[in-house]
């Protein structure tokens, strides 16, 4: 697949999981990438520590400071690089936390992504745009999912990043702008937040194990999802931004496993052998003949999103994308790190 002569990328939510395997990836395919992220108090770059240049030195990976809340700052930014690929992965993603910030999560997840898509439309219509959707817009829809699949969200988060889904094909269909919808499935990474159950699995358990932890609590065991890795996952964005035609598509391995089945995959690789006893919310991992995994109703959802299992046939065959890792090799490779 022949690229163009100059490629640049401007990556909004570069300093998140997807952010920094996308930007490895761009660079390692002769991209000039720019990356943005908001202005904190704390710099919050170590997921791109490794390929930092100093502003002075820089010649193929820059940060800027922004916001995709901040139309004046998109515009200003897009002015000034002149991108020939523009990627939104900023969010506010965590779903539990889009219940308490329901409208912060909907500014920076639905008008961010408006302002953008205005921001190509005035400036340079050829621009094209990648808008990162998720599985949690299916929300009750019974799986398997695929692109034909009714939506229907339960969560405020999976609400506002619908409304982002269907902006990106209003100004696709409106206005001819190549703009398109990964609907990508659970992916998770070495750099995955500590909040996410993945993660929070995976440390609860090394910590237990060496005695720096006495439990780990957890909401909703029985929960499927469809879980693969970020660096698969980018892959599959970078491909749908070099096709002929816009479209969107749903990015995911096919295979479900509960949150149960995470823990004991897991807990099996740390030569951990869990016994679990009780049922419901009284149910209780035991390890060494004590309990280190415990129910909280706190972590439950107010409306839970029961099985999220997709379908990427399309992307299989249009794409040429399929996973390489799968969950055992995942699992591996988030340990390794872990245990650093």
């Amino acid at each position: 697949m022949k690229l163009k002569k100059k490629n640049i990328a401007l990556i909004y939510g570069v300093t998140g999981q997807d952010g920094s395997y996308l930007s490895r990836l761009l660079l390692q395919k002769g991209y000039q990438v720019h990356g943005v992220k908001r202005r904190s108090s704390s710099l919050n770059t170590k997921r791109i520590d490794d390929i930092y240049e100093d502003v002075h030195e820089a010649k193929n990976f820059f940060l800027h400071y922004g916001d995709v809340t901040d139309g004046q700052s998109i515009n200003y930014l897009v002015n000034k690089i002149n991108p020939t690929e523009i990627y939104n992965l900023a969010a506010q993603s965590h779903v539990a936390v889009s219940f308490d910030l329901s409208e912060y999560t909907m500014m920076t997840n639905a008008l961010g992504t408006l302002k953008i898509l205005e921001v190509i439309k005035n400036i340079n219509p050829n621009i094209r745009f990648y808008q990162a959707g998720t599985s949690e817009m299916f929300g009750a829809s019974p799986p398997p999912q695929d692109e034909k699949t009714s939506f229907y969200p339960r969560s405020p988060y999976a609400v506002s990043k619908l409304s982002a889904h269907w902006l990106t094909i209003n100004f696709r269909e409106s206005y001819g702008l190549y703009a398109c919808n990964g609907i990508l499935f659970n992916h998770e990474s070495p750099q995955r937040g500590e909040t996410f159950v993945t993660q929070k699995i995976i440390k609860g358990l090394i910590n237990i194990k060496n005695k720096k932890q006495k439990k780990l609590y957890l909401g909703n065991l029985y929960a499927k999802r469809d879980w693969g890795h970020a660096k698969d996952y980018v892959h599959a964005m970078w491909l749908m931004l070099q096709q002929k035609k816009p479209k969107d598509y749903v990015i995911a391995t096919g295979i479900q496993y509960t949150v149960k089945d995470f823990i004991n995959l897991s807990a099996k690789k740390l030569k951990m052998p869990l016994t679990w006893k009780g049922q419901k919310l009284k149910e209780k991992a035991y390890y060494l003949n004590k309990p280190i995994i415990e129910i909280d109703s706190k972590y439950f959802r107010p409306s839970e999103v029961e099985s999220l299992k997709g379908n990427a046939k399309k992307a299989k065959k249009e794409l040429r994308w399929k996973p390489e890792y799968t969950i055992n090799t995942l699992i591996d490779e988030m340990i390794a790190a872990c245990s650093e």
